[in-house]
């Protein structure tokens, strides 16, 4: 299955460093561009795993008052 994602990414000391937008907490980094998506599209894999592991893993939408 295929899905599209951007990619939002920058360089930081010499390293690609980059995050899925649509799906938080989906972060790597690489030496390339191309070795970045390699690597993001690896950290996805196993986020999605790694949940379909924990199918009782529950979430809530919350307001938070921040000064």
């Amino acid at each position: 299955m295929t899905h599209n994602f951007t990619l939002e990414y920058w360089l930081d000391n010499g390293w690609y460093v980059g995050k899925l937008k649509e799906v938080p907490g989906v972060f790597s980094q690489g030496e390339t561009l191309v070795e970045l998506e390699e690597n993001i599209a690896e950290a996805y894999t196993l986020m999605v795993e790694d949940d379909a592991k924990h199918p009782e893993s529950k979430f809530k939408e919350i307001m938070l008052e921040v000064a």
